[in-house]
């Protein structure tokens, strides 16, 4: 297998995705106004220059930041970010992050309950949680997230 034919390595984890997130918190925050220059976007980041150009260009290309540029093209400013890209940063919920906090807070509160009565009702509900699993209770927080709860019968 030559060069050509492998895959490219993967620039998400350890570029756009750090990039992202400082854009995130930078958008989000009132220190900038929410238009956050791009050399406030480079310390944020901890990445060099050309790797916060290089992962601007494809977050924007993608449709995650929407960023202010000059005449020719080149990236100056971020003026906002998509709701995909608020869930990626962690600034808005996801099913799977909710469920993985009701999850722990149901195992912790079963772990420090007061009393006997109180930590077996705890510890039933964190059985019933895990019995249900991850996908499920994913769904059953995208529902709620969504604001959507079935009537009852």
């Amino acid at each position: 297998m030559s060069a050509l034919d492998r895959p490219l390595p993967d620039t998400w984890f350890h570029r756009d995705l750090p990039v992202l997130r400082a854009v995130a918190r930078l958008v989000d925050g009132p220190e900038h106004g929410g238009n956050p220059y791009l050399g406030q976007v480079v310390p944020a980041s901890g990445l060099p220059k050309p790797d916060v150009l290089a992962a601007a260009r494809v977050l924007a290309a993608a449709g995650y930041v929407e960023v202010l540029t000059t005449y020719s093209g080149e990236i100056v400013r971020f003026t906002g970010i998509s709701p995909e890209a608020r869930r990626l940063a962690g600034l808005w919920p996801t099913p799977q992050s909710e469920w993985e906090r009701l999850v722990e807070q149901v195992t912790t509160r079963a772990a420090n309950a007061p009393t006997d009565v109180e930590r077996s009702r705890w510890r039933a509900l964190a059985d019933a949680a895990s019995a249900v699993g991850a996908d499920d209770g994913a769904l059953l927080m995208s529902a709620l997230i969504g604001g959507y709860v079935p009537r009852a019968r």
